[in-house]
């Protein structure tokens, strides 16, 4: 992915720029992301939280993920775009793919939560799957 590349809400209220490449890129199929979303998963690009530079009010919504931990889903108030997903204590956050400038630029490197993927899903047979969240090992250098 181009860096820096840069995003917002529909509105554009509320913009971003992120100076990294990204740690991650991948599908969440969790049943959170799926109510979050209204469909069947949440494409997310995951970077280092201090290289994104955000302007605008952004609003969070708290849930209790499947970790115990406290997960916040930024979007923005005037429009209702869902923007970041967010844990207090980890150094990265979540970029919801569609809310890029430049959606084409998002390709994901693995599927997440499967176990919770809905039948009618389509899941690119060539990525990894994991039933849940990464596992430990893989998680810990974004910790």
């Amino acid at each position: 992915m181009k860096t820096p590349f840069t995003g917002g809400c529909m509105c554009g209220a509320i913009r971003y720029e992120c100076a990294a490449e990204p740690l991650a890129m991948g599908n969440c199929h969790c049943r959170d992301c799926q109510r979050a979303t209204g469909t069947a998963f949440a494409a997310a690009v995951v970077v280092p939280r201090n290289a994104v530079t955000i302007t605008g009010a952004v609003k969070y919504y708290e849930v209790i993920g499947d970790s115990g931990q406290s997960i916040q889903r930024g979007f923005c108030p005037n429009c209702g775009s869902r923007l970041f997903g967010l844990r207090a204590t980890a150094s990265f956050l979540s970029i919801m793919a569609g809310s890029l400038d430049d959606p084409s630029e998002f390709r994901p490197g693995m599927d997440l939560y499967v176990a919770s993927a809905q039948p009618w899903d389509y899941l690119n047979p060539d990525l990894p799957k994991f039933p849940r969240f990464l596992p430990p090992d893989a998680f810990a250098p974004m910790a």
